[in-house]
């Protein structure tokens, strides 16, 4: 598997004439994460072959659906920890022995940043300069003539101490996991040499070197560090983060004319006479990696999405300070506008589909905005009609990630204060809410401060505060702001597709709604009905 960072391969033969290894490898590329596992199922125990494979799978699909918010190192303990517990109490009930063994070597690689693990003698080396430098520790014996007995494995025990390990990367590094079978066959030097061909290049060199009779399964992965990440190369620049800035400062021919948030690390700027918007990251930055970090994917974030729903945005090649541009909206903030009255019904509609369409351009990328609120929403004129922008690449995150700083209570949906991941799902909550408050100037569930813990009951139907909604469209709103996941939309292209079939959109009804509330029309004939046969049974009881 090739990607332009990346270029990977696993191969893999059993031993002698074995038609299945207990050996089991998976290399995969998840969000810009590169996930290589290897594991050597124990011979001398049972089930070893399952618990190789089911180990592998476990730690990929878990890091697919990893909390955003978790380290790469809390992640690697974590996920460890919770597969050797599984292995070994299903060996206790099934066996009533450890039998779900199998060693374990896990390589992360993140950016410029390898994170690694491993438990058991799975080696895992790195190749840079021509030289192989083994990052992994083998937990063997101690005892002469016990060397080969391992001292910890996957399954083995109820706990587990996997080997860390943390390094930087550089283009052209290669890294080799594999089995100990590999180390029984070929030399450090001869593994470093016959690597660089790939996986399956260097095992079938070791099986042709015992005449294709492997002493042990034979198994391996190889990771050649192709180019640094966009991000990477952007972090590594050598730019300085101006600490104080003031207005009539000229940085790289912009001129500062007006702090448009608090911090004053956004400014209205000018160049040549025309108006943009010079962003730099927090002064705190300087010493904060964390802080560097989330400013250097806003900006990639900011530059590389190229759609009308966002501000353009680039970041100048030659800076001689860290920031990046955008062009300047001539408009007000939606909260602005609607501060004086709500939006009419068509416009808040085209609002809507607006949101929709910025959002489903996001997902393309595994991406969610994460804080959806009219502060956010650059309201303008286009050709004599209002205009809508998508503003703060700041907040925008990952699809099902776990971050504190992606929203505001009051667009929150409820699973979100329970610490579950941002999702579709929970964007079309606050779009919901946004829709609302254009509508109404209220919020749904009032306005829930930061750190409140709020109770979701009932929302007033906007209808109540603006007669002029259709019904349909309270429906469409109430479905989107349901606090019942179950009772939500949970795709953008259902909520589209209601906005864009009226005629289509089902009634929307609360939990606790009665059945003439639910069904007035029907409640109505049976009535009729009952009343009807109750007037029959009196007349034939009085003259019959």
């Amino acid at each position: 598997m090739a990607t332009k960072l990346f270029q990977t391969s696993t191969f893999g033969l059993a031993k002698g004439k074995e038609a299945i290894s207990d050996d089991y490898a998976a290399v995969r590329v998840i969000e810009g994460l590169c996930v290589g596992v290897l594991c050597d199922g124990v011979g001398s125990a049972e089930a070893g072959a399952e618990a190789s494979r089911r180990t592998v799978n476990y730690l990929i699909n878990n890091f697919k659906n990893r909390p955003k918010s978790w380290s790469i190192e809390k992640s690697l303990r974590h996920f460890i920890q919770n597969i050797n517990e599984i292995l070994y109490r299903e060996s206790i009930d099934e066996y009533e022995a450890p039998e779900y063994v199998t060693t374990l070597s896990i390589v992360v690689i993140d950016g410029n940043r390898l994170y690694g693990a491993n438990v058991g003698d799975s080696p895992i080396w790195l190749e840079r300069d021509n030289r192989l430098l083994r990052l992994s520790i083998p937990h063997n014996s101690d005892e002469k003539g016990m060397e080969h007995v391992l001292t910890q494995a996957i399954g083995m025990s109820e706990s587990v101490e996997p080997y860390l390990f943390e390094n930087n990367l550089h283009p052209k590094d290669r890294l080799i996991l594999a089995s100990d079978g590999l180390e029984a066959v070929l030399s450090e030097d001869e593994i470093k040499d016959k690597a660089s061909l790939g996986a399956t290049a260097l095992i079938k060199y070791a099986s042709k070197k015992v005449k294709d009779d492997l002493p042990d399964d034979t198994t391996a992965i190889v990771i050649d560090i192709l180019a640094e990440s966009k991000t990477q190369t952007l972090k590594n620049k050598a730019l300085p983060i101006p600490e104080h800035l003031s207005k009539g400062q000229i940085i790289d021919g912009y001129k500062l004319l007006k702090s448009l948030i608090a911090n004053d690390r956004t400014w209205l700027v000018e160049k040549k006479g025309v108006k943009y918007v010079m962003k730099f990251p927090p002064a705190e930055a300087v010493e904060d990696e964390k802080l560097l970090d989330l400013f250097v994917r806003e900006a990639w974030n900011a530059s590389r999405l190229k759609a009308g729903f966002f501000p353009k945005a680039v970041i100048p090649k030659n800076r001689t300070v860290r920031y990046y541009i955008m062009e300047y909206i001539d408009g007000v903030t939606l909260k602005k506008l609607i501060s004086k009255k709500p939006i009419p019904v068509e416009d808040a509609i085209n609002l809507a589909k607006f949101m929709l369409h910025a959002t489903e351009y996001l997902l393309k990328y595994d991406l969610v905005h994460g804080d959806i609120k009219p502060e956010n929403i650059i309201v303008f004129e286009r050709r004599g009609k209002r205009a809508y922008k998508l503003v703060d690449f700041g907040s925008i995150v990952e699809i099902f990630s776990i971050a504190s700083r992606a929203g505001t209570p009051s667009y929150l949906a409820p699973e979100r204060f329970s610490g579950e991941p941002i999702s579709e799902q929970s964007e079309i909550y606050a779009i919901g809410v946004t829709l609302y408050e254009a509508l109404t100037k209220h919020f749904p569930y009032g306005e829930i401060e930061p750190f409140q813990t709020p109770n979701f009951k009932k929302p007033k139907s906007p209808r109540k505060y603006n007669p002029t909604i259709p019904e349909w469209l309270e429906s469409v709103i109430l479905r989107s702001i349901e606090a019942d996941r179950d009772r939500r939309y949970k795709l953008y292209t259902e909520m589209e597709y209601e906005l864009t079939h009226p005629d289509e959109v089902t009634p929307y009804y609360s939990k606790d709604a009665s059945f003439l509330q639910r069904e007035p029309i029907l409640t109505y004939r049976v009535a009729l009905g009952v009343s009807i046969a109750l007037n029959i049974y009196l007349l034939l009881k009085v003259f019959g």
